[in-house]
């Protein structure tokens, strides 16, 4: 991993040059800023038995249907359309180095624009006044779930862009294969034949891999264990899917 450090910055630097990123970082703010507002407003009007971050960091896949696309789209797919990737699979860094320092690159930029939403706590807390509104615990179990299922969205966003040349379509699949998960998932454990007994044990799986309960398990301040594990092995299995994949376009190149 010695060129690691070297490529981390070359790709941080190539995504603050890149448009899709500001793009994804105005529609990121416009639309926690709008979320956070209706959030406020709800509280307003009649009175709920959670905070509103609880609320706030449900509505968690808004942002990231088209967030992680428009940070992950450019990654591989750019590099093949302009034929540059060959080159930069001559240089000693290894693949692996590669695929890690354009996962991590998006990655921090994923946790950056998660983070500037903290500034909507101090605005609430400035105006508001109440300490029950602006409860730590809430706060902080949101920004872990972010940052573990952030893990396994980019890395599904950078194994997308391995697959094509093109742009575009590395988001299209990305957005799907994102859907696929957060949504396909949560209809899958209302599937009336899991509740049968012999079917017991998935179901209990399947309940366990909801992203939605993630969510609101860890904004409510309980974590569990199965649930950080199924991110951090899923996605060490992306990565090592786009590894693979990258290495498969060189040797037929």
């Amino acid at each position: 991993m010695r060129h690691f450090a070297t490529l981390l910055r070359h790709e941080l630097r190539t995504l603050c040059y890149t448009p899709a990123t500001y793009i994804a970082a105005f529609l990121f703010l416009i639309v926690m800023g709008s979320l956070f507002q209706w959030v406020i407003e709800t509280y307003n009007q009649s009175a709920q038995e959670t905070t509103p971050w609880v609320i706030f960091f449900q509505l968690f896949w808004l942002p990231v249907f088209f967030m992680v696309p428009l940070l992950t789209m450019r990654s591989f797919a750019e590099e093949k359309r302009m034929g540059t990737l060959e080159n930069l699979m001559t240089t000693p860094a290894r693949t692996s180095e590669i695929v890690l320092a354009k996962f991590f690159s998006a990655y921090t930029l994923y946790l950056i624009l998660w983070c500037v939403t903290l500034g909507f706590n101090f605005i609430l807390n400035y105006f508001a006044q109440d300490p029950r509104l602006v409860e730590t615990g809430p706060l902080l179990g949101g920004f872990i779930f972010c940052s573990l299922s952030g893990l396994l969205f980019i890395a599904i966003g950078i194994f997308a862009s391995t697959v094509t040349r093109s742009q575009l379509v590395a988001g299209i699949l990305s957005f799907t294969l994102l859907f696929g998960l957060i949504v396909g998932s949560r209809y899958l454990s209302e599937l009336k034949h899991l509740d049968t007994i012999d079917s017991a044990h998935l179901r209990n799986w399947i309940d366990a891999l909801q992203i939605f309960q993630h969510a609101e398990d860890l904004s409510r301040g309980v974590l569990d264990s199965r649930a950080a594990l199924f991110y951090l092995l899923a996605t060490g299995l992306m990565l090592t899917f786009s590894n693979l994949v990258i290495r498969s376009k060189v040797w037929r190149g």
